[in-house]
């Protein structure tokens, strides 16, 4: 075998250093944990044997569909977050109108999937002119016009007085109801009044609306 000579000696050791390290980087890359396009790691679920990744979505967060009505200035249906107020459903339609009485409901309150929100009017101090006064219960039966039905969101305690069966301590429980809840959905809700059983909302029925 041939002696080699010095450059001979210095051309082999290069090309064994290049080789070296070409293996290093090759077993570094093939150890670093696989990332998808952007940068961003995947999250693993240790208990997949196949090492499938694991994509953690969003959580979509849950909503409520309100009907806002009354005196308001953009009446309707309306989208409202989980644990939506109604204060964030009147806002929603555009804020109460000139003379809306926001204090006859529960501000406060949560609002729930499918509920009605109505804003009242401030009950005027006296008739207007031109309108047709408000007949009590009893007009009918002194020859005048048949009574309009009371509403449970708008009304007084002094009008909710004049219902047969309701005293001034059961009018002024409405009218707490009305506060804590909201407003008044439907007439069955009136059932849900201390005091109020199943024969008296029956007799009521005819005579009040929401």
């Amino acid at each position: 075998m041939p002696e080699l000579t010095r450059p001979q000696l210095l051309a082999y050791a290069v090309a064994v250093l290049v080789v070296l390290v070409l293996g290093v980087r090759y077993l570094q890359q093939s150890e670093a944990p696989a990332q998808p396009a952007g940068g961003r790691p995947v999250a693993s679920s240790g208990a997949d044997a196949g090492g499938a990744s694991v994509r953690l979505e969003p959580r979509t967060p849950a909503s409520a569909l309100v009907h806002v009505a009354g005196a308001v200035r953009h009446p309707g249906v309306y989208h409202l977050s989980d644990g939506a107020r109604v204060k964030d459903a009147v806002r929603r339609a555009g804020g109460p109108r000139r003379g809306a009485d926001v204090n006859a409901i529960n501000l406060a309150a949560k609002v729930a999937d499918g509920q009605q929100v109505v804003v009242p009017r401030r009950a005027a101090t006296g008739a207007l002119a031109g309108s047709a006064p408000v007949a009590g219960p009893d007009a009918a039966a002194g020859g005048g016009p048949p009574a309009a039905p009371i509403s449970l969101n708008s009304a007084t305690a002094a009008q909710l007085d004049t219902l047969d069966g309701v005293g001034p301590a059961t009018a002024q429980k409405i009218l707490d109801w009305r506060r804590e809840h909201g407003g008044f959905r439907t007439v069955d809700d009136l059932g849900e009044v201390p005091g109020i059983g199943p024969k008296r909302l029956a007799a009521l029925r005819d005579k009040v609306q929401p």
